[in-house]
């Protein structure tokens, strides 16, 4: 009777210890299972991070590709003004050039290394505004008068005494009564380009 007691808890034990094994190794296999699957997750997540950088790194440098084919560059016809502003007098004179032949298609960064004394005030494809100062005077000082019944143009010097510059072809008789009466005073003008306005004026 003790014999067969002792054999049936031998067996008991043997099914606990089998069912236990089997228990753990269930877990073993499982904790193994999830860990492959979250690192294949995880190469997943790296490959799509990294495909995501290199189109994202694509695009940048098509952007930047396309901003350096569209930089405004310099036409065939575009005119530059020069501004100079003169600090003796106080006046300011502008000039105008057609853009030399070596710098078509040239860019804003081109034409700033030729022109590295100025001031760019505005830059377009077809115009180009740039400015600077200069200590002395313009030189273009003026005052047109009356003389033998035509009008003419006097330049007026640094010590200001007066030079004759231009005797045009315009007949005073035809003016009006207040140009007339300004002529006789002398018309002070600043600037060829002011200048040529006046004259064109009184044609």
């Amino acid at each position: 009777m003790r014999f067969y007691m002792n054999k049936t808890i031998i067996i008991m034990i043997s099914i606990i210890v089998i069912i236990g094994a089997i228990f753990t190794a269930g877990i073993i296999y499982r904790t193994k299972l999830d860990n492959t699957q979250e690192s294949n997750i995880t190469e997943i997540a790296d490959e799509e991070i990294l495909d995501d950088c290199t189109e994202e790194y694509q695009e940048i440098q098509n952007k930047m590709l396309e901003a350096n084919s569209q930089e405004e560059k310099i036409s065939p016809n575009c005119y530059i003004t020069f501004k100079t502003f003169f600090k003796k007098c106080g006046h300011e004179t502008s000039k105008y050039l057609k853009i030399p032949n070596e710098l078509v298609n040239k860019t804003k960064q081109d034409f700033i290394e030729k022109y590295k004394d100025w001031n760019i005030e505005k830059f377009s494809d077809t115009e180009i505004i740039i400015t600077r100062e200069e200590e002395g005077e313009c030189n273009e000082h003026y005052i047109v008068r009356e003389n033998n019944g035509k009008v003419v143009v006097y330049e007026v010097l640094e010590d200001g005494t007066e030079k004759e510059y231009q005797t045009t072809d315009i007949s005073t008789e035809y003016l009006t009564e207040t140009d007339k009466r300004n002529m006789e005073k002398g018309i002070e003008v600043n600037g060829k380009q002011n200048l040529n306005q006046l004259i064109e004026d009184y044609e």
